[in-house]
């Protein structure tokens, strides 16, 4: 569970409460719970969630805060009941919806997980990174060409959100647009010239063209970067590669 959220690319988001702390200690466990997450010191973090619910149990962005928490330490379900519970207390903060369809998600409640999504997008039609999230989503029901309008989306929306750029490329490598994946990569691999999922994504195309040289030159930063790319199954389950790619690039890795 805990590679499904932080390696593959779903946005979580953890909230800053907004309450007013009316005593010293409550703003100090918040913040303490807070930290323990953000360094990845999940499990302490989950203690220090359930200490401030404890004392607090209204505060919404504490309740959403412990979901994210107990769904990285593989509690999908502990953390759907605590994003409920987060959206019952204030349901004008869009936050915990995103939150509940990762969650959904990682459950394979891909229909649930849309709803919530497309909830954001409504009230929100800037909210990139429920665009994102509804792409992926688009892409495991295998509706691609959906994925990549709204991968576009939120690339345009948040020009430096490098994941959605590469994504898109992806998605046009599956729809068969391989000049213009090529195209994408190629500017994100200038831009970051470290970023694993592009340099990956450009030996499989490159390889289908029968650029073999700039494959094998691509895979050995891609193996020094991330290896994970290399398993077939990360690749379909957690990062959630199209089919076209990931095939191109399993048949590259068997050659070799």
């Amino acid at each position: 569970m805990k590679n499904f959220l932080f390696t593959s690319i779903f946005l979580i988001l953890f909230l800053v409460s907004n309450s007013a702390f009316s005593l010293d200690d409550r703003e100090l466990l918040f913040e303490d719970a807070l930290s323990a997450s953000s360094i990845g010191q999940f499990e302490i973090s989950l203690e220090r969630w359930n200490q401030y619910l404890e004392k607090f149990p209204n505060d919404a962005a504490a309740l959403s805060n412990r979901g994210n928490v107990k769904l990285v330490v593989g509690d999908p379900k502990g953390a759907i009941k605590d994003q409920n519970n987060a959206i019952a207390l204030d349901s004008n903060e869009l936050d915990p919806y995103i939150n509940r369809g990762i969650a959904k998600e990682s459950l394979g409640l891909w229909l649930e997980a849309k709803d919530d999504y497309s909830f954001v997008i409504s009230r929100d039609n800037d909210n990139f990174s429920a665009m994102y999230n509804l792409a992926n989503v688009e892409g495991s029901l295998n509706n691609w060409g959906n994925a990549r309008e709204l991968y576009d989306n939120a690339a345009k929306t948040n020009p430096g959100f490098a994941m959605a750029r590469s994504s898109l490329a992806l998605a046009d490598y599956e729809l068969g647009d391989l000049n213009q994946s090529e195209q994408e990569l190629r500017k994100l691999i200038r831009r970051y010239p470290t970023f694993a999922d592009a340099r990956a994504a450009l030996t499989a195309l490159t390889w289908s063209k029968g650029k073999y040289g700039e494959a094998e030159s691509n895979w050995v930063a891609v193996l020094e970067l991330d290896p994970r790319y290399a398993e077939e199954d990360w690749l379909l389950e957690v990062r959630r590669w199209p089919p076209a790619p990931v095939n191109d690039l399993m048949k590259f890795i068997a050659l070799k």
